[in-house]
């Protein structure tokens, strides 16, 4: 599933010509693209999907929602370790390390 996570902006810069962020999801931190929204500042919220800002949010509502969302276990499920969910998916491979 793919959803559309608030995130607060630790650091904003410019790489080849495109506005990125450092985006903070209750813990988990991604780099972001501000393209949608080129006047976030560090400290504001928004809406990131798919790596995309969509849309600028209030603290508050994006405190609210990631606390439902990880209450849910959905904040694991969107940014959990991407080996544990193949494996959950598939079921444990014999004979392969996983790093």
């Amino acid at each position: 599933m793919c959803l559309a996570v608030p995130g607060r902006v630790l650091d904003v810069e410019e790489r080849d010509g495109t506005r990125m962020a450092t985006v903070d999801f209750g813990g988990v931190v991604k780099e972001v693209c501000l393209e949608y929204l080129p006047d976030l500042q560090v400290g504001e919220y928004a809406i990131v999907h798919v790596g995309f800002a969509l849309q600028r949010l209030d603290e508050e509502s994006a405190r609210r929602t990631l606390e439902l969302f990880e209450n849910l276990g959905m904040l694991q499920e969107e940014f959990g370790d991407p080996w544990e969910q193949a494996e959950q998916v598939s079921g444990p491979q014999t004979g392969e390390a996983r790093q």
